[in-house]
This record gives C-alpha cells, structure tokens and sequence, in this order.
C-alpha cells in the first residue's frame, strides 16, 4: 500500500468531461445548437472565428461534423433533383399537349408558387431547410396540376368553337370550384402542423408553410392571372396581325 500521490500528480484543471477514440485517435467533442438562423451560415460563421481565435499544438486539429454534413449532402441532392424534376415534367407535359408552349404555359405556375412560400418564409423568421424545399416540391405539383386542368378546359371549349373569350372564361368558372377546395383542403390539413410547437415541429412547421403560402399566391395566379396570359398567348397564336383566324391544331 503506498499513497497514490507518489505514482501520479494530482490537480485540478479545465477540460473535457469525456476523451472518445475512434481510429486509434483521441478526439474531444464540442456541440453547439443553432437557433434563428439557419444552420449553414452559422456553421461557416463559426468556422472562420474559431480560425481566428483558435491556435492548435502541433498534431491537433478540428473536424467539422453534424446535423449540418446532412444538411449539404441534402442540399446537393435537392439542387440536381428538382431541375431534373422539371425537366421531367415539361417532357410529360409536352406529350400531353403536344406542343411546348402549353407546356411552359403550365409551368408557369410554378414561380407564382415559389413567390408565396419564399414570402411567407420572410413573414414568419424561418429559414430554408430541407423541410421547406420538399414543401415546394409539393406546391409545384398542385399547381401544375391545376394548370393542366385548366389548360385542358379551356382548349375544350375551343374545339367546341366557342369565341376565345368565352372558352377562358367559360374555363376559369367551370374549374373554380376544383381549385378553391385543391387549396382549401391542403390549408386544413396542414394548419395544425404550421401551428405546432411541440416535439418535431422544426420539422413540419417549414413545410406545412410553405405549402400554406404558396397556395395562397398561387391560387390567385391560377384564377385570375393564368387564364388572361393563356387568353393572351392564344389570341397571338390563333389570330394574324390582321384579326383572321389561323387554322391550328388545338
């Protein structure tokens, strides 16, 4: 029995609670939370300080890791998917109609969609997240939907020869109901999850408003600003600079 003080000197220091290993190597842990603010900036924020500050021994150094290494391969993937989604979309789109300006015609509806959920974003403090561009992805099929509803109406009542006039609105009051209860059934349905603060709610709050905000805009787009451009379009499309009619496939 000999005291302990003669095999190791004792004292009372600052430091980690917990040495891990992992690949033969000791490493410490440092988390931090990131509240209002999203996540990439303050992780670059803290990158650059932490460089300015901070003075490693030789051997050391600090590795970034996290909810936020998730975040940028999501990111990624979200930036190759949705232009290939679009794409995809205007290729079925284009088979449907068979004519790439009905195509853009109803894809139009999408940055009227975009401007709603990125304003309601700005109105409510939330950042982009993952959440919230899945609810755009959402939004953009609604109202590609509902473009396609209309559209397709209102070429109806031209093969019926109705006058130009007349089959738009003819087509905008035939598919107000569709649209008004498309929006109204989506806002119902996700009011709860905007309004939550309960446990996940950072989750579903982005994407319920989004989708809540963008419908708002882009309901209005789709009743009142989309029939006048395709009325518009049409009218150059069906009638020469002299007011006769053209003969074209509808």
């Amino acid at each position: 029995m000999i005291p302990i003080g003669e095999l190791a000197e004792i004292r009372t220091i600052t430091g980690p609670l917990i040495v891990y290993r992992e690949n033969h190597e000791r490493y410490c842990a440092v988390k931090f939370s990131v509240r209002g603010r999203d996540m990439g900036s303050a992780v670059d924020e803290s990158r650059q300080k932490v460089a300015e500050a901070v003075s490693l021994p030789s051997g050391y150094r600090i590795e970034w890791s996290g909810d936020f290494e998730n975040q940028k391969r999501a990111s990624k993937r979200l930036a190759q998917v949705v232009p290939i989604s679009i794409l995809l979309i205007f290729i079925i789109l284009y088979v449907l109609f068979g004519s790439g300006r009905d195509a853009l015609l109803v894809l139009l509806n999408v940055p009227a969609a975009a401007v709603g959920g990125l304003l309601i974003l700005w109105l409510t403090g939330f950042n982009f997240s993952i959440s919230a561009g899945i609810g755009f992805i959402c939004l953009f099929g609604i109202y590609i939907q509902n473009g396609v509803i209309m559209l397709t109406d209102i070429k109806h009542n031209l093969r019926r020869r109705q006058p130009l006039p007349d089959a738009v609105a003819n087509g905008m009051r035939s598919r107000t109901r569709a649209i008004l209860m498309t929006a109204m059934m989506a806002t119902l349905g996700l009011l709860p999850a905007a309004l939550s603060h309960g446990i996940g709610s950072e989750s579903q709050r982005p994407l319920a408003i989004v989708i809540i905000g963008g419908l708002v805009t882009a309901t209005f787009f789709s009743l009142f600003v989309f029939p006048l451009v395709v009325e518009a379009v049409y009218k150059k499309r069906l009638f020469d600079k002299n007011g006769k009619l053209r003969m074209r496939k509808l």
